[in-house]
């Protein structure tokens, strides 16, 4: 196994879920000391167990507010002395209806989970990133913020807007060391997807561990002239 890196701190929100675990892990394996975020101590708990390593640390905290965001990166830089990779893998997906029969509430649910907490993420880890003149920055968009699909207005606008965000961020950092990269996958292979979709074609969708692979490539330094992109993991 590759210790691509050795010594460096990540973190990875949102590290608890199924793509998140994989990214997690597949930084672990690769020497780099991970904190993730979580907000089901039963998760962060499993992800644990499946690490088996003092180099992984838990926070609970809601990256979707500001203050908790600019607490979390606060502390992180405190306690492990600085910050190299953030990967923010936190969102969610509300859909099944046309537009003017989905419940208004899922625009707002669907902007906070996919939209509100790059931006707060990015707010306080950013100048900390600046500060090192180094550092990788991956979010973890989807296929939905280019192909809009019908029953899911709201997740397509808050995908769409993320990797607007990112774009944004990265034309920010243009020049300052700090890479900002996306990667937008399809549906991914997961338990969850599977029992939501028993009829699909599940060969088709590309696996966590897969798109893993492709974020610690972004994360790297055989990645270092990769810059404002959107790597689309379609699956086969």
């Amino acid at each position: 196994m590759d210790h691509r890196f050795e010594g460096q701190v990540a973190l990875v929100a949102g590290g608890t879920g199924a793509l998140g675990s994989a990214i997690t892990l597949a930084l672990l394996a690769e020497g780099a000391h991970v904190t993730v975020t979580y907000r089901r101590a039963e998760e962060f708990a499993a992800l644990q167990k499946a690490a088996g390593t003092a180099a992984l640390v838990g926070a609970s905290a809601d990256v979707t507010d500001l203050d908790a965001a600019e607490q979390l990166i606060a502390k992180l830089v405190r306690d492990r002395g600085r910050l190299d990779i953030v990967v923010n893998a936190v969102g969610g997906y509300v859909g099944g209806a046309p537009l003017w029969q989905a419940d208004p509430a899922a625009l707002d649910r669907m902007l906070s989970l996919n939209l509100r907490s790059g931006h707060a993420l990015m707010r306080a880890a950013a100048p900390v990133l600046l500060r090192n003149g180094r550092g990788a920055v991956v979010n973890i968009a989807a296929r939905a913020a280019l192909e809009h699909g019908a029953g899911s207005a709201a997740y397509n606008a808050s995908k769409a807007a993320a990797l607007a965000l990112f774009d944004s961020l990265a034309a920010d950092l243009a020049g300052s060391g700090v890479r900002v990269n996306s990667v937008l996958p399809s549906i991914i292979d997961t338990p969850a997807n599977r029992a939501a979709m028993p009829k699909a074609d599940f060969a088709r969708w590309p696996k966590a561990d897969d798109i893993a692979r492709v974020v610690l490539f972004l994360c790297s330094s055989d990645a270092r002239v990769i810059h404002g992109a959107a790597i689309p993991v379609y699956g086969a």
